[in-house]
């Protein structure tokens, strides 16, 4: 009897100490950051189960000599850290495209533009407000194949969310 008692507080006590995973159904904002990440890129989530969600970037560029785009799907594991603190990791890819005149072409025949495809992973924290509003700090090394983006490269980016 006593070793029943033992395990039923024990058990309690897991359940009571356990807490729920909740991250919003939809967030959409804006993921601010740096390196091939094209600065500023609309960014939308959408949870695909308790702990797990989908995201989806869409990054672009316009300056004096070229125009691109990037397109970017990760999938993620949400985890809880403590109070409205949670921490993420996940992994994806993505392709972009690209348009390059740097205005002095003497072919005109030379075709400047491109694609590219990306495989990248992605590790960060987030705070979820008690209002509808979710922040995050992440980190994203992204390995490219194609002419534009052929390397490995590390992005930096804060993320403003409006949860609903």
């Amino acid at each position: 009897m006593k070793k029943l008692l033992f395990f039923l507080v024990l058990f309690g006590g897991m359940i009571s100490f356990a807490q729920a995973q909740r991250i919003s159904p939809n967030a959409l904002g804006l993921r601010l950051g740096d390196s091939d990440g094209f600065g500023a890129e609309i960014s939308y989530q959408r949870a695909l189960g308790d702990a797990n969600r989908l995201e989806v970037d869409l990054g672009w560029r316009d300056s004096n000599n070229w125009d691109a785009f990037k397109l970017t799907g990760l999938y993620q594991w949400v985890m809880p850290l403590d109070g409205n603190f949670n921490w993420y990791v996940g992994a994806g890819g993505g392709l972009g495209s690209y348009d390059y005149d740097n205005g002095f072409d003497l072919d005109p025949d030379l075709d400047d533009s491109g694609t590219f495809i990306f495989v990248a992973g992605d590790i960060g924290i987030e705070y979820n407000f008690d209002i509808p509003l979710l922040l995050s700090l992440d980190f994203r090394p992204e390995l490219g194949f194609g002419d534009f983006n052929d390397d490995l490269d590390f992005d930096i980016a804060l993320g403003v969310r409006y949860q609903f």
